[in-house]
């Protein structure tokens, strides 16, 4: 009964972790997006910034003196921001071959695209070696945690050896 089980969870985990490669891909292509409306605003503020002779340090410094400038102050500081951060994992990820993406779950720590990702998200059936080896992974991963899980569990009932 215990070695079924623990087979059922390497099942299990082989199925969940063989879809990475496919999330991977569908978020890569969510991320793409989602970088070229950023970078629609940050060219248009840069070149509203360059027709009043500022830079985009400067033209953001002077967006002070009223609630509404401020607040949109920080907005562009934090779409700057996230298009940087964004730029540099899509570059990292579209330079990643499958199996480079495996090792590279940070790359995809942005959580609107995540989420975006996660609720579009449809699953593929495994036929490449980067899913294949997902799914071993998956497989060796979710066999040891429901062994690790019943052996705790049945740690109690074992009868001690007497010497």
């Amino acid at each position: 009964m215990l070695r079924i089980l623990t087979m059922a969870g390497g099942l299990a985990g082989a199925a969940a972790l063989s879809q990475y490669p496919e999330y991977s891909q569908q978020y890569v292509q969510r991320m793409a997006g989602q970088l070229d409306a950023l970078s629609l605003v940050v060219e248009d503020f840069d070149a509203s910034a360059l027709n009043a002779g500022l830079t985009q340090g400067e033209a953001l410094a002077q967006m002070q003196g009223s609630d509404f400038l401020e607040a949109r102050q920080s907005d562009m500081q934090r779409a700057f921001a996230r298009h940087a951060r964004l730029s540099a994992d899509f570059a990292a990820l579209q330079a990643a071959d499958e199996m480079q993406r495996m090792l590279m779950p940070h790359r995809m720590a942005d959580l609107e695209t995540a989420q975006g990702t996660w609720a579009d998200f449809k699953p593929a059936v495994p036929l490449t070696v980067s899913g294949a080896v997902s799914a071993g992974a998956g497989y060796l991963g979710g066999y040891g945690l429901v062994a690790a899980i019943l052996a705790l569990m049945a740690w109690p009932f074992r009868r001690q050896r007497r010497v």
